[in-house]
Formats: C-alpha cells, structure tokens, sequence
C-alpha cells in the first residue's frame, strides 16, 4: 500500500512542530474502526498508535488521492495471477443499510421508509468482490447495472489484454428488462436473470449465493452495517478497503 500514498508536504526547517503520524499506525485506526464501529473520538490511541482525529484525516486523505481503489485494484491482479478469480461467470445484487445522515440515502422500501442507502455489488464464480457502488436505499437495483460493469478495474496479472468484464452475469428477477438484456449482449455479456412472474426455484440460487455470502463477509465490518458518515465519499472510500481485506485474506489462505 505505501507506493500508493500521496506524497506528504515538505516539512519546515525552521519551527518544524510535530513529527506527523506513521502511515501503518493510522491504517490501524481506520482499520479498528470498520472492524468495530466505534466513534473516531473513541479510537484508543495506547493500540493503534494514533489518534481517532488522525485517522480520519488520513482516511479522507487517502480517500481523495483514489488509494483504496487502486489498493483494491492490485490485489485482484494478485488473485488473477495466482489462478483465483474466475470472471468467466459473476454475480450481482444489493443490499439496503440503514443510513443515519449524509448524501446518497432515500426512504427504505424495506425499513419502513426510513432513510437508507444500498450497496451494490458484482463477484466472480468464487464470492471475490470486483466493484461496489453506493446509491440511496429508494433507487431500483437494475438502475446500477450499467455503473456497476463500468466501474470494474481493468485487472491484470496474466500476460494478453486486462480483464474488464465476464462472459455471463447472474441476477435475480430485479434486473430482468429486456433493454439491458440487450445492452449485455452487445457488450459481450451473457444474461442469466431469473424472469420476472415465474414462480421461486429457477435453479440460479445454487449460482447468485455467492454475491449473498460475500454480503455477509462485507457486512462483518460493522462499520458498512449502518451508514454513520455524512460524507458519501468516505463510506465509498470504506467499502473497496473492506474489500480489499477480503481478497487479501483469500490470497493468505491460498499459500
């Protein structure tokens, strides 16, 4: 992660005041906090070696610079290179949070009008997340279809062009219009949507799980359970580091 950071400003020669945080000790802050939801004010500074006001500083730093995009970004080169992400088939869905303050919320269907957002998400064969987005908890999910495949990186790691998009995508009955059924198509994709009046037990379930277990994973972060921050951007920023925990945690398991 370091060659990613932004450049910190020279310091002064004369009256140069304190020395400034170390980068691994506010990653830790804003690690515990994903992991464990707390106040940034409550961040304990004796363990993570750095105040909870400079953690936050860090993370909308980072947050700014594009760091946890490209974090992310790495890692699935690092996946694809050691043979464990299958975009051949992927999965997508959402999710509804519940959302205390801040942009990008609208009145939940499915918590009694209260304000929320949704999480979006796309996958590959194994639950690995490729991109999420943010959007308010009124907005339909086949309204994030088109930004959710724009927003995959290009991921390398084998030698030939980047991957940027699978060869089927699965959904459930949500997304099943015939207008972007066709946009998939002239995109190279195949859509495998379950159809919308037919009756449960299509048979995609056994496939779109995987977008559902990967949910469950993001969602052990406390943090993405209930939007606390008012800044879109830094629970945006959140979300690719969690995910980017995940692949690092796939990529351990794998030696």
């Amino acid at each position: 992660m370091a060659p990613l950071l932004p450049p910190r400003p020279p310091r002064r020669h004369r009256y140069p005041g304190r020395l400034p945080a170390d980068d691994r000790a506010a990653l830790r802050g804003i690690v515990y906090v994903l992991g464990k939801s707390v106040s940034w004010r409550d961040v304990p500074a004796e363990r993570t070696g750095c105040s909870g006001i400079t953690a936050w500083r860090r993370l909308r730093d980072w947050t700014d610079a594009g760091v946890w995009p490209r974090l992310h970004e790495l890692l699935l080169a690092e996946l694809r290179a050691e043979g464990l992400l299958e975009m051949d088939d992927a999965a997508i869905d959402g999710s509804h949070v519940r959302a205390l303050k801040g942009v990008h919320t609208g009145p939940s269907p499915v918590d009694r009008g209260r304000p929320g957002s949704k999480h979006h998400l796309i996958v590959d064969r194994h639950g690995t997340p490729l991109a999420v987005t943010l959007i308010g908890g009124n907005r339909h999910d086949v309204t994030q279809l088109l930004p959710l495949l724009d927003v995959i990186p290009p991921i390398r790691g084998l030698r030939g062009r980047p991957r940027r998009h699978p060869r089927r995508l699965f959904a459930d009955r949500g997304y099943d219009y015939d207008k972007y059924r066709r946009i998939l198509r002239r995109l190279g994709i195949t859509p495998k949507f379950a159809h919308r009046g037919v009756a449960h037990g299509s048979g995609l379930g056994k496939t779109r799980r995987v977008v559902e277990r990967t949910f469950a994973w993001l969602h052990q972060f406390k943090r993405l359970r209930i939007r606390y921050e008012i800044r879109a951007d830094l629970h945006l920023g959140l979300l690719p580091l969690a995910c980017s925990i995940i692949c690092l945690r796939k990529l351990r398991t794998s030696f």
